[in-house]
C-alpha cells in the first residue's frame, strides 16, 4: 500500500516518518527548506533525547508522486479549499483520503440523519471544491492528537504527552470497511493508538472542544496550554467556549464521554506547549480561525444556538491578525 502525507509540516512529517521506520511505501509533499533537508537528509524525529532518522520519499509536485492508496492531509484546515486540485495526480477510483486537521472537516454533515444532512460549511469549504473534487465518500474520519514542532528544517520536535501516539480514525458511516480495517493495521505496526471508532464525529468533537477554546486564547495571550489551564482568568473563558459549543455538539448528536473539566485537566497535562495556532502567529503565517472559531459560529447560527463568548474572542482574534507584528517578534 502506498502512503502520501500532503503537506508535510510538523505533523504530517512525523505520521510519514513512522509509518516508513514501519516498513511503509510513504512519499511526502512538502516544500521550502524543510521539504530540501528531508530529502537530503531524511526525516529526523526527536522525542526528548531520542531521535530517529526516515528516509521517505519527498517531493514538491504532486504529479510525480502518481497515484496512491491513502492520502493524508495534513495541511492547515483554512488551505486546504484552495489546494484541494492540487491533489488530483494522487487521487485513482479506490484511493482514500484521510483528513488529518484540527476544527470542524468541510465534510461534517455529509449523510449525517438530520435536517441539516449534506448542509456544506462555507466556513471551511466556501467553493465547495473540497466536497467536489476530493468527495466526502472518500474520507475516514481521524483525531490527531500528537503534538508536534518544526524544530528546524528536517527536524520534527514530538512533544511528550498522555495522549502522544492517538490516532482514532472511522469511517463516517460507522462501518468497520475493508479499507478503514487495512489503515488502523498499518498505523498499529507503525506505533499508533489507532482504534476504529463507530462515532468519529463524536471523537473529533472531544479534541475540537478543546481546541475551540485553547487555540484562540493561547494565540490572545501568548502562553501555553499549561499556563492558560492554571490561570483562574483564562481557564474560566476556556470553560464558557466550551460549555457553548457543547451545547451545539449535543444538538447535533454528540456524546462527550467526559465533563469539560476533565478535558481542561487533559490540556494542562501536555504541559508548556505551543499550540500550533500560536506558533502559526509567532510565524506570521495564517492560522486557522475559520475551521475552529468561524465553523462554529456558522453551526450555531444554522442550529439558533447563540455563542456570546466564542463570538467574542473570534472577534478578539481576527483583530489580533491584523495586527500580529508584536507576535512576529517574539522569539520561538
Amino acid at each position: 500500500m502506498r502512503f502520501c502525507m500532503f503537506g508535510a509540516g510538523a505533523i504530517g512529517s512525523y505520521l510519514g516518518g513512522e509509518l516508513s521506520l514501519a516498513g511503509a511505501d510513504v512519499t511526502l509533499i512538502s516544500r521550502g527548506l524543510h521539504h530540501e533537508s528531508m530529502k537530503k537528509n531524511g526525516v529526523r524525529l526527536r522525542l526528548g533525547n531520542n531521535e530517529k532518522i526516515s528516509f521517505p520519499q519527498c517531493f514538491n509536485d504532486p504529479n510525480d508522486a502518481g497515484i496512491q492508496d491513502y492520502v493524508f492531509i495534513t495541511l492547515k484546515a483554512h488551505t486546504s479549499a484552495s489546494v484541494a486540485d492540487s491533489l488530483l495526480p494522487l487521487l485513482g477510483p479506490k484511493t482514500t483520503v484521510v483528513t488529518a486537521q484540527n476544527g470542524v472537516p468541510w465534510w461534517y454533515f455529509y449523510n449525517l440523519e438530520g435536517p441539516w444532512k449534506n448542509y456544506q460549511l462555507k466556513s471551511v469549504d466556501p467553493q465547495k471544491k473540497q466536497w467536489e473534487i476530493i468527495k466526502p465518500s472518500r474520507v475516514i474520519g481521524s483525531v490527531i492528537y500528537p503534538a508536534a514542532e518544526i524544530i528546524s528544517p528536517g527536524i520534527v520536535g514530538i512533544q511528550p504527552h498522555i495522549s502522544q501516539n492517538r490516532l482514532p480514525i472511522g469511517e463516517l458511516d460507522g462501518n468497520k470497511s475493508e479499507r478503514v480495517s487495512k489503515l488502523s493495521e498499518t498505523l498499529i505496526k507503525s506505533g499508533f493508538k489507532a482504534p476504529i471508532r463507530k462515532d468519529i464525529r463524536s471523537d473529533i468533537w472531544v479534541k475540537l472542544w478543546g481546541n475551540i477554546a485553547f487555540n484562540p486564547i493561547s494565540a490572545l495571550t501568548g502562553q501555553t496550554l499549561e499556563n492558560i489551564a492554571s490561570d483562574l482568568g483564562t481557564q474560566d473563558i476556556v470553560r464558557k467556549m466550551m460549555l457553548e459549543a457543547q451545547i451545539i455538539a449535543e444538538k447535533l448528536g454528540v456524546r462527550f464521554n467526559i465533563d469539560v473539566d476533565t478535558r481542561i485537566a487533559g490540556a494542562k497535562a501536555v504541559g508548556h506547549h505551543r499550540t500550533s495556532m500560536l506558533q502559526d502567529l509567532i510565524l506570521g503565517r495564517p492560522i486557522e480561525i475559520d475551521a475552529l472559531l468561524g465553523a462554529i459560529n456558522e453551526i450555531g447560527d444554522l442550529l439558533e444556538i447563540h455563542t456570546p463568548v466564542i463570538d467574542t474572542v473570534y472577534s478578539l482574534l481576527k483583530n489580533r491578525v491584523k495586527n500580529s507584528s508584536t507576535f512576529q517578534k517574539m522569539k520561538p
